[in-house]
């Protein structure tokens, strides 16, 4: 597998990093980054991304398996600051397209506020056909 860059300039998400974009920041350290979702899917829907450029869960490393896992307690703390800890919140993961991951930098969506769906699988069979896949 070919180096990860440490960011992507045609990056969305490393251009929030970089400070270039604003974001309603929640929390930030020397190796990851939450922020307020610009599209909620809930009354809260946080972004937690590493700030190193990383496509996806396909592209994680054995190296960054400790990473993850601090990504994944950071969701917990936060919502924990966010007071939603205790009435149940959602922490997701889209990877690639047909997955509904649209930014393509590894991030994961801690959402909450309010009774969320059970609905997790849907899809639009309108746009899945064999083959389609990129």
């Amino acid at each position: 597998m070919a180096a990860k860059k440490k960011t992507n300039q045609d990056c969305i998400f490393c251009q929030i990093v970089a400070g270039k974009i604003p974001a309603s920041v929640r929390f930030e350290d020397e190796e990851m980054l939450a922020f307020d979702d610009i599209n909620p899917h809930a009354p809260i829907h946080v972004l937690v991304i590493p700030k190193k450029h990383i496509e996806s869960l396909t592209h994680i490393t054995k190296q960054e398996e400790a990473l993850m896992g601090r990504l994944i307690y950071r969701c917990r703390e936060l919502a924990r600051e966010l007071n939603i800890a205790d009435s149940g919140y959602r922490v997701t993961i889209n990877v690639g397209r047909w997955g509904g991951q649209i930014v393509p930098h590894l991030h994961l969506h801690l959402l909450g506020g309010a009774p969320l769906t059970e609905r997790l699988g849907m899809y639009s069979e309108a746009k899945m056909t064999i083959g389609a896949r990129e």
